[in-house]
């Protein structure tokens, strides 16, 4: 029996100029929520100088204010059940606006707020709020991002559009490396302390609303639409549902995003501070070599993304992750044992590898049921990332206590798991 997808796109076998704008608008969005998430940690040293007492020990004021931007992760599970609880009972569009405005008004009232010097504790009181709303916004927005576009496009493209946004995604976090940068280079310390730290907080935010306007243009999806009119939206809580009769979506969900989390935190945010702090790169070839390795990660997202449309999103998912399995033994062993030209073209191909992440999305769209997709998706991939999020970076710390390169002895087995997940996905979907 066919999909929903299917039989709303069996006349529709290419993409429209509709379905372009859709999923283009969508990833250019994502891209820009995403880098109001992460733009907090590139200025972290400087708010915690700003947001709390003067004398508060530097240790003390960094723990607060990492511990602020923590809590952002810890209200994304709550967050994306939440919006995914409605999504799945009001619609697709509403909630991807919602999403997006409400990670968009934090980052500009971050750049504007006045700092600890003029309302004292009120300072780190409001910046906790402001991450807050924003771990409930990002907790909502990749899950209904994901949904949106794969039920706009013809079914035989749901791979090469996850692929697309999953690089808008990563975008995201190439931009505020980017900016940070920037900023670096223009402004001294003390200009930065003195308020130009604002400006990429206060960029983000107006992007951030510019977007939400584009996006007033998008149309709720014809899946959602199809089942009001035939009236098959749930008739109970979705998370009720999911939990008593996809428990086997929800685990492999939860073991792919897994996968997903270690090739993004590991393999491309925290590569730098190896390369400096093992290696001797400098920090500037580590952040060229960094920028680079997620320039090939969004291009093997897409990739990967077309293959699974032509071959099937299982087989596309086990060739990917051996793949990446295959260049993380390489890489890593090569490091301190071959020149910067062998390293860098070694981490390129592991960042194109890597790409395979980009159709995680595209596996789950098909595992869950249109009725419960978007609470099926929030679920299984923000519990596992809030989770996995909060260990994974200590777990590296301890296992490079015992050798230089500790991050291969987590991604090497992360890869064998994700490999029979994969498999397991492709014996019971075939897709």
């Amino acid at each position: 029996m066919k999909s929903q997808n299917a039989e709303l796109a069996a006349d529709r076998k290419l993409l429209t100029r509709e379905d372009v704008r859709t999923f283009m608008l969508s990833s250019f969005g994502g891209a820009l929520e995403f880098y109001d998430f992460v733009i907090y940690v590139f200025y972290a040293k400087v708010l915690s100088e700003l947001f709390f007492p003067a004398g508060l020990n530097p240790f003390w004021a960094m723990l607060n204010t990492y511990g602020i931007f923590a809590a952002g992760y810890l209200f994304r599970p709550l967050g994306g059940i939440v919006m995914a609880h409605f999504g799945d009972l009001l619609g697709r569009k509403r909630l991807f606006a919602l999403s997006i405005m409400m990670m968009a008004l934090p980052t500009l009232l971050l750049g504007l707020m006045p700092t600890f010097a003029t309302i004292g504790y009120a300072a780190p009181i409001l910046l906790l709020l402001l991450r807050m709303i924003q771990g409930v916004a990002i907790g909502g927005e990749i899950p209904a991002a994901w949904t949106f576009v794969s039920e706009h496009v013809p079914e035989k493209h749901v791979g090469m559009a996850n692929g697309f946004l999953t690089a808008g995604l990563s975008l995201g976090i190439l931009l505020g490396s980017l900016i940070a940068q920037v900023m670096a280079k223009h402004f001294s310390n003390a200009e930065i302390l003195e308020g130009a730290w604002r400006i990429p907080f206060i960029l983000g935010g107006l992007f951030g609303l510019l977007t939400l306007y584009l996006r007033s243009y998008l149309r709720e999806t014809p899946v959602f639409k199809a089942m009001q009119q035939r009236k098959e939206l749930a008739t109970e809580m979705p998370v009720k549902v999911l939990i008593k009769q996809h428990k086997n979506a929800v685990v492999i969900g939860m073991l792919l995003t897994w996968f997903l989390t270690g090739c993004v935190m590991v393999i491309l945010l925290a590569m730098p501070q190896l390369l400096t702090g093992g290696f001797g790169f400098s920090s500037t070839q580590a952040f060229e070599m960094q920028s680079m390795a997620i320039v090939m990660q969004m291009l093997g997202c897409v990739t990967y993304g077309l293959l699974a449309d032509r071959i099937g999103t299982g087989r596309i998912l086990i060739g990917g992750i051996a793949f990446t399995g295959l260049m993380a033994a390489i890489f890593y062993p090569a490091l301190g044992q071959y020149g910067e030209g062998m390293i860098f073209a070694l981490y390129m191909l592991l960042g194109l590898a890597t790409g395979v992440a980009g159709i995680v999305s595209a596996a789950m769209i098909r595992m869950f049921p249109p009725a419960i997709r978007f609470t099926g998706i929030s679920f299984s991939y923000n519990v596992a990332y809030a989770v996995v999020g909060a260990l994974t970076l200590p777990l590296v710390q301890w296992l490079s206590s015992f050798s230089p390169i500790g991050g291969m002895y987590y991604i090497l087995p992360l890869c064998v798991l994700g490999l029979l997940t994969a498999c397991v996905f492709q014996c019971r979907y075939r897709r």
